[in-house]
């Protein structure tokens, strides 16, 4: 008899029974009891009351009562955590078995007790299961790792089993590989910033030998870990192709996703001139196209993963356009998703058997099909020129049919082939005023009154069949409304005789008889316009439309390539990223692909960034817009306003202009703008001989006209949280000025125009001196850089950290905000060299418990060599001497603010090459001090 007979009873008083038959002498009687416990909790019972008798079955041999058990000890831990200690010391036994099956349940179970009292306990069995001799229990230990941590991060950290798990990666079986890279990649899931998985050519190496051996679901894992490698050149990118490749023909559809998410990302970094970029062009459509014999649902899976791959490598699947043809039996979703690839592929060469197919589609019985159809032959016509003659004839051949809504869907279309192809196809205007009484649908009946409106002069009845629409005028959509109003205005502009009254009618109905406040503004504008000055009316309402462009469904680059890197997930399905539909704490990170091979030169790699480059502490402090919106909302994005005139003497005011004029054209220098006096150099003021004679001092004053470090370009505000904008930025200082090098570029699909910034108040008052000039139009995939020069007058507030400058940047589409860090040695002015006298007193004035002391670790620079280096950067050697055989350098510098720092920077010689620093820092503001190190670090090591 099966074990069916478990869920047939019903008795009362069962627990009773059930806790006899727990405690009994037999063995078997034992088992049949558990199995009843096991039948009850499964149809929802509470069978919690009989935990300890349960639990003094686990002290067994019999494996599949030792798996029951430990089943209902999974359940009910959670609720009864006291009594759940009582089973540790069977686990820590059964981790000790001879029998792997029963170390590999035991630490299976213990990873899925989700209790905090138990996990301590529990860390010794997984250890010695981590590296135990069989290589079940091992691949099991590998997955409670992950499991564990999520229960306590802190102790799985604290014992050490992150670097087990790494060590992991290079066991012999390949089933063990597997696993330990699906619970890194968890883990690191859940810790972005954490760099668990330390991938490198050797990792690499032994993860793709690996991938020959293990099952289907240990190939994906390793293949979605490789797939967030970028290989350092474009030879390790083929190398890599090569061993993926062969995954291409597994049987698992989901191994072949994983595979081409591999092949696409790293095709990125291969030239198109090699040969081998072509072979693996060829490898992948194969693929693709028997994934389409599979059941409908993993189709559909299949063609959202092709749509995205089509538009970004169209050429894979350019001779396979027949796979996409949609079959009878094939349910709606899947026709719809090969309709849009079907138009995707679309092409000069085979464009007649696509508009053959689409025709027939057309003829269909599903209503939702047909209206998709027809809309694709107009998208046709749009894409490929040369067919949009035969297109139109069959939109007229459709239209002919009378279908109530093939009619509606071939107007929409035919609109939009008007504004394509101009002057080309309006004989057929005829044959759609035919049709007018049948519309009845909003977007067919605008586009209808669309095209009266913009060929009123060659309709000679245009005034009777506008005036028809306008009968109903309140009952109509405001899409209608508004492109009534517009269509009437165009032919009152047209022929301003015969509609003076229409064009009374419609303007009255939509200002004081509409309380749509879209379309009273636009009625008040017509009106306002024709009242007040006709010609610009007819320039404004008349002007000559641009064309529209080729394919305007396609997903934005940015957001493409990111989309790329998630094939084979549900973010390929929804064509969303993961962080527009997952929920929760866990940090979802942002993918890209690698940059092309010929840009990788000047690509710089996360790792390489300098210290105090704003990029490798960005994530930290880009606040939330939420945090932003109270302040940056209410910041006016006119031009800056100027911080309050300063008092200076005369003598520094010519100073200043002798700098600001001759000396930038001396060095070749931008024109900045004339900082204000609050930033000259105040020994500027001193006679003319002595500022010259430093100026041009051969040992410091070239270094100083040379400007400070300046970080390599980060990227600030990425094209995907600001609807195609991307914006890179530095902070330089030249001459006593600061300025924000932006470089933008517009990645979206329209132009972008009317820029503007502003800042947030910050810690140093730092603040545009001039408005963000973007001289011409920002045209999509354009980049421009500019210099905006920066004050140090503007609002004063502390931030966290100190140096966080929040922005607001403003053009045509939207207000983006975000937030970089500024590296401080921005902020050193030229006149921070401290008389000798002064430092010593001063040093000794400042208390001890404002002394902070770092160390900066193989530096590659002799005493003077720093010493040359730190003054470019206006921090100034006071004096230097010798003691012990280590060169010991006292130097000052002076914040924008005033606030001074002392620093005694002790070299030690270390191997040839590197030497040592200890650094020491004074200040009267301690919090500077941790930003005054990190710029030191950042000068001298770059």
């Amino acid at each position: 008899m099966t074990d069916s007979k478990y869920f047939t009873t019903t008795k009362k008083g069962e627990i009773f029974e059930l806790k006899a038959e727990l405690n009994s002498d037999k063995k078997e009687k034992k088992k049949e009891a558990v199995k009843k416990v096991i039948a009850s909790m499964t149809v929802g019972k509470d069978v919690s009351a009989l935990f300890p008798d349960v639990v003094n079955c686990m002290q067994t041999d019999n494996l599949e009562l030792k798996k029951l058990v430990y089943l209902y000890l999974m359940n009910y831990a959670k609720s009864q955590p006291d009594m759940a200690i009582m089973a540790v010391n069977t686990f820590v036994k059964d981790c000790e078995d001879p029998n792997p099956l029963i170390r590999a349940l035991a630490v299976r179970t213990m990873g899925c007790i989700r209790v905090d009292k138990i996990t301590e306990y529990l860390c010794e069995p997984l250890r010695k299961c981590l590296k135990d001799e069989d290589p079940y229990v091992r691949k099991t230990a590998a997955v409670c790792v992950a499991k564990l941590h999520d229960i306590n991060a802190q102790l799985v950290e604290d014992q050490g089993f992150l670097d087990t798990l790494k060590d992991l990666i290079s066991d012999s079986n390949p089933m063990v590989v597997a696993n330990a890279v699906a619970a890194l990649s968890e883990i690191a899931e859940s810790h972005p910033s954490s760099n668990l998985l330390d991938l490198n050519p050797q990792s690499i190496n032994k993860l793709l030998t690996a991938l020959n051996e293990c099952t289907e679901w240990g190939q994906i894992f390793i293949l979605d870990c490789l797939a967030n490698y970028t290989p350092k050149d474009d030879r390790e990118a083929q190398s890599i192709c090569e061993r993926v490749t062969p995954r291409l023909s597994h049987a698992n559809s989901a191994v072949v996703l994983s595979a081409v998410k591999v092949l696409m990302k790293f095709m990125e970094m291969l030239s198109k001139d090699l040969d081998y970029y072509g072979t693996l062009l060829k490898k992948l459509a194969p693929p693709l196209v028997t994934l389409l014999s599979a059941e409908p649902e993993l189709q559909y899976v299949a063609l959202r993963n092709i749509n995205l791959i089509v538009q970004k490598r169209p050429e894979i699947l350019k001779h396979e356009m027949k796979v996409f043809f949609v079959k009878y039996n094939d349910p709606i979703y899947v026709k719809l998703e090969k309709l849009d690839i079907m138009i995707r592929l679309a092409s000069q060469a085979n464009i007649a058997q696509v508009l053959a197919e689409l025709k027939e589609y057309a003829t269909e019985v599903d209503v939702d099909f047909v209206r998709k159809a027809v809309r694709a032959i107009g998208r046709c016509a749009i894409k490929v020129e040369q067919s949009a003659e035969r297109c139109v004839s069959t939109l007229l051949d459709l239209i002919q049919t009378k279908v109530n809504y093939v009619v509606q869907e071939a107007i929409v279309v035919i609109k939009d082939i008007f504004r394509k192809y101009p002057n080309k196809y309006e004989s057929v205007i005829a044959t759609l005023c035919e049709n007018l009484d049948s519309l009845d649908e909003p977007e067919a009946r605008a586009a209808m009154i669309w095209i009266v409106g913009e060929y009123a002069e060659r309709i000679d009845n245009a005034d009777e069949l506008l005036e028809s629409f306008l009968e109903g005028f309140h009952d109509e959509s405001t899409q209608v409304q508004l492109q009534l109003l517009t269509a009437i205005v165009k032919l009152f502009l047209k022929k301003p005789t015969e509609t003076q009254e229409l064009v009374q009618q419609v303007l009255s109905l939509a200002t004081q008889d509409s309380d749509n406040p879209d379309l009273r503004d636009r009625g008040y504008i017509y009106w306002r316009l024709l009242s007040t000055d006709p010609v610009a009316a007819k320039e404004v309402v008349l002007a000559e439309k641009p064309l529209i462009s080729e394919e305007t469904d396609l997903i934005e680059p940015t957001l493409l390539d990111e989309l790329i890197c998630y094939i084979g997930t549900l973010a390929s399905v929804y064509h969303k990223p993961p962080s527009a539909f997952v929920e929760g704490g866990r940090g979802v990170v942002h993918k890209s692909l690698p940059p092309r091979t010929a840009s990788n030169e000047s690509t710089e790699s996360p790792e390489t960034a300098p210290a105090g480059a704003p990029s490798g502490e960005q994530p930290d402090v880009i606040p939330s817009q939420g945090d932003l919106l109270g302040d940056l909302l209410n910041l006016d994005l006119g031009p800056p306003v100027s911080g309050p005139p300063l008092a200076t003497s005369s003598v520094q005011m010519g100073a200043v202009d002798l700098l600001g004029g001759g000396l930038d054209s001396l060095i070749g220098a931008p024109n900045f703008v004339t900082p204000p006096a609050a930033t000259a150099p105040a020994n500027l003021g001193a006679p003319m001989g002595s500022g010259l004679s430093d100026l041009f001092d051969l040992t410091s004053g070239v270094g100083a006209l040379s400007g400070s470090y300046v970080a390599p370009k980060a990227i600030w505000l990425p094209a995907m949280k600001a609807k195609g904008l991307e914006i890179l930025g530095t902070f330089t200082r030249q001459v006593g000025s600061i300025s924000m090098d932006l470089q933008l570029t517009n990645k979206a699909l329209q132009v972008m125009t009317d820029f503007a910034i502003q800042f947030n108040r910050n810690s140093f008052g730092l603040a545009p001196a001039a408005p963000l000039q973007v001289h011409a139009p920002l045209s999509p995939n354009q980049t421009v850089e500019l210099s905006l020069p920066l004050s140090t007058v503007g609002s004063v507030m502390k931030m966290e950290p100190l140096n966080n400058l929040q922005v607001a940047v403003k053009n045509n589409i939207d207000v983006f905000y975000f937030s970089t860090l500024y590296p401080l040695h921005i902020l050193f002015v030229e006149d921070g060299k401290m008389d000798r006298q002064v430092f010593l007193a001063t040093w000794k004035d400042i208390p001890n418990e404002n002394e902070a002391q770092f160390q900066i670790r193989d530096c590659p620079l002799n005493a003077e060599a720093v010493s040359s280096r730190l003054q470019s950067s206006n921090i100034f050697t006071v004096a230097k001497r010798t003691v012990e055989g280590q060169d010991m350098l006292y130097q000052s510098l002076k914040l924008t603010n005033g606030i001074w720092v002392l620093a005694e920077l002790r070299i030690q010689p270390g191997n040839p090459s590197f030497t040592d620093l200890e650094l020491s820092l004074k200040c009267r503001a301690p919090e500077v001090a941790q930003h005054v190190y990190q710029a030191y670090e950042t000068i001298l090591k770059n």
